[in-house]
């Protein structure tokens, strides 16, 4: 797999798709043309059933995304700003809905629309080197991409908004600390432990993977109540699939299972 993108690359290897942003000389900032290059690269991910898991990562060794393209928006009025920022919002919301997980390999500056796209991920393995925040307050905006509503959902309110606030950068080991990201690793090992986790992902039941991702977001969104439902249903659902069957007859016959994806 390797489309006729300008702004992003999209290699497969086997059942795990790798979407590369690749503008290193702009570190990767993220403009109208890069963004709905991520949208299309997304939406054939999800659409090839060959495909399992997606890790996100930046080209080059500086930016996994060093935020929105400032050079693109400097310019723009309210109506476009707006615009730009519902854009953002939905290519991020396509990529948080993908039914299949998604990792951030987050490889260096993941600063505003870069911190953004990397908390729309599932979760987030990052560099040594990474250095993430939202420093929009110091350009005369606010985040656009979702930023004030997912960095208090990962890190909690307070934090959240110190960091909103200030539009202080910080880097791996605070990103670790806070909840941010779930792992730092020596930036030479960063997409080979994106790659094992994957990989570990990728040897059980995809059904129940896709369903443990849609009970999580979708019950995130609403009352204990509702989200116990929604876990009894997708509960439920396992029951009607073969992976199922095939996991559990494994369990009792003391072998590896066999899954299908159906």
């Amino acid at each position: 797999m390797n489309l006729a993108y300008e702004n992003v690359l999209l290699e497969k290897e086997d059942r795990l798709a790798i979407l590369y942003i690749n503008r290193p000389k702009a570190l990767n900032a993220l403009n109208k043309d890069t963004l709905l290059e991520i949208k299309s690269a997304v939406i054939t991910v999800n659409e090839d059933p060959d495909i399992d898991v997606l890790i996100i990562t930046g080209a080059g060794d500086k930016a996994f995304v060093a935020g929105a393209d400032i050079s693109y928006m400097k310019d723009l009025s309210a109506i476009e700003g707006r615009a730009f920022g519902a854009l953002g919002q939905e290519v991020f919301m396509a990529v948080e809905k993908m039914e299949k997980p998604v990792i951030a390999a987050v490889n260096g500056f993941a600063l505003g629309g870069g911190c953004e796209l990397a908390m729309c991920c599932d979760f987030r393995i990052a560099s040594f080197k990474a250095k993430f925040g939202q420093p929009e307050v110091g350009l005369g905006i606010t985040p656009g991409f979702g930023g004030t509503q997912r960095l208090p959902r990962l890190v909690g309110s307070g934090m959240a908004k110190q960091l909103l606030y200030t539009a202080d950068i910080i880097d791996a080991n605070e990103a670790l600390r806070i909840g941010l990201v779930n792992q730092t690793v020596p930036p030479e090992e960063l997409m080979e432990t994106a790659k094992n986790i994957a990989n570990r992902i990728l040897s059980k039941a995809q059904l129940a993977v896709r369903f443990c991702k849609a009970a999580a977001n979708n019950g995130s969104q609403t009352d204990i109540d509702r989200a116990m439902e929604i876990e009894a249903d997708v509960f439920g659902l396992c029951f009607a699939t073969a992976d199922q069957k095939e996991g559990m007859g494994a369990f009792v016959d003391k072998r590896k299972p066999e899954f299908t994806k159906k």
